[in-house]
């Protein structure tokens, strides 16, 4: 079953410093891997200099990808951490990327593990982030008479409108979130008086409604 995940607001930077490295941490909201790996790519660029640029990110409401590198690191001490954190904090569809200038002090294993996953860490404990929560596409078809106030009514209210088709009969898709299914097929069924079919299509995730 779809749960609830953590996503951002918006990107953010936080800079903290160990033992004299400095680790650059940017988190960024990606709706993609494509998205996810431009983001890492951006970073390296900017910061060609740097000692290292370590990476992870988490994308899909199942968080169905998962990626992390170390670029250099030893195995496992900064990219797997980064990762943690991230789903231990409940994230998706973010980017992470931590950029160190290294500052002639090593940290040893336990060191760079802490310092990579504490940057994540305290970047989030800075961030903006919204709640996402499962819904459906609800596809709604009607006769043309009833469309145009149908569509009127779907736009002035709480649900989300995506696509509009017309055919023989004009579908609306309607992204719906999950606990409020059952009232919205009763709305759209008042409304019509009994003239609408709703079908329910592909899971997807929206923001928590306020």
């Amino acid at each position: 079953m779809a749960e609830p995940y953590l996503t951002l607001e918006e990107r953010i930077e936080h800079e903290i410093e160990i033992k004299g490295s400095r680790f650059i941490c940017v988190l960024a909201p990606v709706s993609s891997e494509e998205a996810a790996r431009a983001v890492v790519a951006g970073r390296r660029e900017l910061h060609a200099d740097a000692t290292h640029n370590c990476s992870a990110y988490v994308i899909g409401g199942d968080r169905r990808v998962q990626r992390s590198d170390d670029d250099g690191e030893p195995g496992g001490t900064a990219g797997a951490p980064m990762l943690e954190t991230l789903l231990r904090r409940g994230m998706s569809d973010v980017a992470a990327v931590v950029t160190r200038y290294f500052g002639g002090v090593k940290l040893g294993a336990g060191g760079l593990v802490r310092a990579y996953g504490g940057a994540v860490a305290k970047t989030l404990d800075l961030a903006a982030t919204v709640t996402m929560v499962p819904a459906r596409v609800m596809t709604v078809t009607v006769d043309h008479v009833l469309a145009g106030r149908l569509e009127n009514s779907l736009r002035a209210s709480p649900y989300e409108v995506g696509k509009v088709a017309y055919g023989a009969r004009v579908g609306l898709e309607v992204l719906v979130r999950e606990p409020e299914l059952e009232a919205f097929s009763a709305w759209v069924a008042t409304l019509t008086a009994g003239r609408a079919a709703v079908e329910p299509g592909a899971a997807v995730h929206l923001r928590e409604s306020r």
